[in-house]
């Protein structure tokens, strides 16, 4: 443990945010809004294309949240969300008193799987719920299945909620992660593949919808003299500061994604001769991800914690994948609609460091701890 920690995905710094901070310092744009509000807005509305309106957030779950809000969403409603997801992806669902039904995974990219999401969406109208909205997450980076996602959405008429937070940078059939949903949402947290610090953004094709989302992350405030307000707002919106640093880290994004591609390969290069290990990759030349994170599968969760704790004994972090939201004890009583695939990835997943920022000689300590473990 004397050594220097090895992340799983740490922040990664290209040398020209200070520019975009330092011009807000002089300009005194100390605020949630400014120049490089706008200009991070129109950066990622230039890399995304699609004809796409962003507005940029205090963090990904506000902008799932404003999602929820501008999807109809009320107390009482039902949303069907991905299991296998960080928690973030579910809790605003519950800010709004509505109610998680969550739905497993499939093999192949680790996402929504199809086949459940139609099964739930049947039974659930059946009974006399219909889902308002359907929350499916880009895990790792990794494009869910989206042709066949879209196609259930469409078929029973229920808006898609993308949650591309991990997936900056990652493309479905040569169009960017974060254009798919009726509403999508990005995240810029410390661990993402380009940071502000804190931050997300909401993203989509409709520009009524971007201009109610900045009017209700502005505390919806109506256009007044004084101070009046016929709509529940939110501080929710990104300071010019925050934004500064996501203009310096567009300005790296390709880099920041080629180098996570990089890490990928040198883990599909070690585990190349260990055939009871596999490394998560794209299913096939339609998917392309950013491998923000890479993971692996472990024959059990006997070996996955075994070669965890081996890591964490020469200092380098490693996590298991994602617990799923319906195995929660806060979401113990929310219905469920599945074969149990995502608990299964559970115990035999382990996160492996990532980071674009990785040196030769972290990799060599990295190599060296999976060839003794194997």
């Amino acid at each position: 443990m004397n050594q220097e920690k090895i992340w799983l995905s740490s922040p990664h710094m290209g040398g020209n945010e200070q520019k975009y901070i330092e011009q807000a310092f002089k300009e005194n744009w100390i605020a949630p809004l400014g120049p490089n509000v706008i200009g991070f807005e129109q950066d990622l509305q230039n890399y995304l294309k699609e004809d796409t309106y962003v507005s940029a957030l205090s963090s990904g779950t506000a902008a799932l949240h404003l999602g929820l809000i501008q999807l109809g969403v009320e107390a009482g409603d039902e949303v069907i969300c991905q299991t296998f997801t960080f928690s973030a992806s579910a809790n605003p669902i519950v800010y709004q008193g509505a109610v998680p039904v969550f739905v497993d995974s499939e093999e192949e990219t680790w996402n929504i799987c199809p086949l459940a999401l139609e099964e739930a969406i049947i039974d659930r109208i059946q009974k006399g719920k219909k889902p308002k909205a359907i929350i499916a997450v880009h895990l790792y980076g990794m494009p869910f299945k989206v042709d066949a996602v879209l196609a259930v959405a469409h078929k029973y008429e229920i808006p898609v909620l993308e949650d591309s937070a991990e997936a900056l940078g990652s493309i479905y059939k040569g169009q960017k992660c974060g254009t798919f949903g009726t509403i999508s949402v990005l995240s810029f947290n410390g661990n993402k593949i380009i940071t502000t610090s804190g931050g997300g953004a909401l993203v989509t094709k409709s520009k009524k919808i971007k201009e109610n989302t900045v009017f209700l992350a502005t505390q919806a405030r109506d256009n007044a003299p004084h101070y009046q307000h016929s709509h529940i707002g939110y501080n929710y919106r990104m300071s010019n500061i925050c934004a500064g640093i996501g203009r310096g880290q567009m300005e790296i994004l390709d880099n920041h994604v080629g180098k996570r591609r990089e890490m990928n390969q040198f883990y599909q290069s070690i585990f190349s001769s260990i055939d009871s290990v596999s490394v998560f990759n794209e299913p096939n030349s339609d998917y392309y991800s950013n491998h923000w994170l890479s993971a692996i599968l472990l024959p059990n969760y006997e070996t996955r914690e075994a070669l965890r704790l081996a890591f964490e004994k020469e200092n380098i972090e490693t996590r298991p994948l994602w617990k799923p939201m319906h195995l929660q004890p806060v979401f113990k009583d929310c219905l469920y609609y599945g074969n149990d695939k995502a608990e299964l990835l559970f115990e035999k997943g382990l996160c492996l460091p990532s980071g674009s920022n990785l040196s030769m000689s972290d990799k060599e300590r990295i190599a060296t701890v999976i060839r003794d473990f194997f």
